[in-house]
């Protein structure tokens, strides 16, 4: 089981709400940070951008939610904190395609504001279920209870479609071995999968 604190980390509860009033408090801040910025570079990747661009986009909506949530500019009564990150992000993003020159005609999408495209929110929801995926794997890893040879044959089986057999032979397993690998980790990534998606739909 994942432990206490790596879960916490991942939820955006009142209490953390209130944190990130606190200047001086870089461990709520590191929370917000660590699971919006891949969300945010992924969907600027998505819309266009190269990977060096996506990151910068990443770092300049963060900076721009700091500064905005710090004047007191997020109301919780009118919308997910989610859908404020990304209505910024994506004005980041078309600003950063207008100086970059390229053919963008962005609409009057004003600041902090949900964008009105149909596809952005799946676009987010899509880059949000990879990050999930990719820290929960992350998890994995870090938990005693499972092994490096098994956490391998279960990506080469389920991640990348090795044969079963073709991954029994990598990782020095039999063919049944690698089969309950696949099975184990298999039921614990969609439990700790769960935990993370629930804690992202907590956002005030």
């Amino acid at each position: 089981m994942a432990s206490p604190d790596s879960i916490h980390a991942t939820r955006t509860t009142t209490k953390l709400l209130d944190a990130l009033r606190d200047h001086a408090n870089e461990p709520a801040w590191a929370h917000i940070d660590s699971r919006y910025r891949p969300v945010i570079s992924g969907l600027a990747r998505r819309l266009g951008l190269s990977d060096t661009d996506a990151d910068e986009v990443a770092q300049q909506t963060l900076s721009e939610f700091v500064r905005a949530y710090r004047e007191n500019r997020y109301d919780r009564s009118k919308g997910r904190l989610s859908s404020w990150i990304l209505g910024i992000a994506h004005h980041t993003a078309l600003r950063v395609l207008r100086n970059g020159n390229r053919d963008v005609h962005p609409g009057d999408t004003a600041l902090g504001a949900l964008p009105e495209e149909p596809g952005l929110r799946s676009i987010w929801m899509d880059e949000r279920d990879r990050a999930i995926l990719v820290r929960a794997m992350a998890m994995l890893r870090d938990e005693s209870g499972v092994d490096d040879r098994t956490l391998r044959a279960f990506e080469l089986v389920a991640l990348r479609g090795v044969p079963a057999a073709e991954a029994a032979a990598q990782c020095g397993m039999t063919l049944d071995q690698a089969y309950v690998a696949k099975s184990r980790v298999t039921k614990r990534l969609r439990e700790v999968v769960a935990e993370l998606t629930a804690a992202f739909e907590e956002d005030a």
